[in-house]
């Protein structure tokens, strides 16, 4: 799922293109794509757009008349910028949004149809699409500290929480908790102070650094090569890869379609955390340590 540096890039991408123009009309090619009926789409044709911001990891678009577009691309929705009323055949093409000068494509891989998209009128109808969680660059510490124990879950779990945090997902917070040295599966009420600033330092450095990493990898173009699993990054869709700091194979615990990545001798102490699955299959001759692998 796109993550708080690429959706910041998206809308970066898209103020350049779009503020200020007017949208001529929206061509929805899945009907499983929108998810509200009041006010109709078709009142957005001619409105001209005013702003465009990230709210957690939806993409909003200002119109005329405090109409809001916003799209949620889920695990596998992207989006392309192409001429101007560029045909919506292609088989993963869910919506196409016409302006003068091009014509924003929404596609989404597999067979799944989880991307949403949602019309609202008003800033409290657009609120009411905020999970609530706090934004890690635009925070102190005090406040990051005391939302991180509201709970006492995983810090794997805390940090991908949308109600607690904005914009972190799975990507982003293997990568978090591999700089912060910190396991995944920590509970946070017993987090001692300074594995909190450890952890809050971390989570502002590795967002800055992979949104200025990709602004700059993508230009003046539009951001087409967006994914999970990216060169470069230390631990996540790295699973048996070396550690870049000390070279021990990354480890991973699988869960439903989601897995979380992790380097054992930076992170754990050594130890490797039980797979679900793979744990309860191999029972005694699961590997409890990095010695024993």
């Amino acid at each position: 799922m796109p993550e708080l540096p690429d959706i910041t890039v998206y809308v970066e991408a898209l103020q350049r293109r779009v503020i200020g123009q007017r949208l001529d009309g929206v061509r929805v090619h899945s009907p499983f794509l929108l998810r509200t009926f009041d006010p109709p789409l078709d009142v957005t044709s001619g409105k001209t757009v005013r702003e465009i911001r990230r709210i957690g990891k939806r993409i909003a678009l200002g119109l005329d008349d405090e109409l809001w577009l916003v799209l949620h691309l889920m695990i596998a929705g992207r989006l392309h910028w192409k001429i101007a009323g560029i045909k919506v055949s292609a088989k993963n093409a869910l919506a196409a949004f016409d302006f003068p000068n091009g014509s924003l494509l929404l596609t989404e891989g597999g067979s799944k149809r989880r991307a949403a998209l949602f019309l609202l009128r008003g800033a409290e109808a657009l609120k009411s699409l905020d999970p609530g969680g706090i934004e890690l660059l635009d925070t102190a510490f005090d406040e990051f500290h005391s939302v991180l124990r509201r709970e006492n879950h995983t810090l794997k779990r805390s940090l991908t929480d949308p109600r607690l945090f904005s914009g972190v997902g799975n990507a982003y917070s293997d990568e978090i908790l591999h700089r912060a040295r910190l396991s995944p599966l920590a509970l946070t009420q017993k987090m001692k102070k300074d594995e909190a600033e450890r952890l809050f330092a971390a989570a502002r450095e590795v967002l800055v650094e992979w949104t200025d990493r990709l602004r700059s990898e993508t230009g003046d173009g539009f951001p087409e090569k967006v994914t999970a699993f990216r060169r470069g990054m230390a631990v996540h869709g790295r699973f048996g890869e070396p550690c870049p700091v000390c070279s021990a194979p990354v480890q991973r615990i699988r869960y439903a379609e989601n897995e979380t990545n992790y380097c054992p001798r930076c992170q754990t102490e050594g130890r490797i955390l039980a797979d679900r699955s793979l744990s309860r299959l191999l029972k005694d001759d699961w590997p409890r340590h990095l010695d024993e692998l």
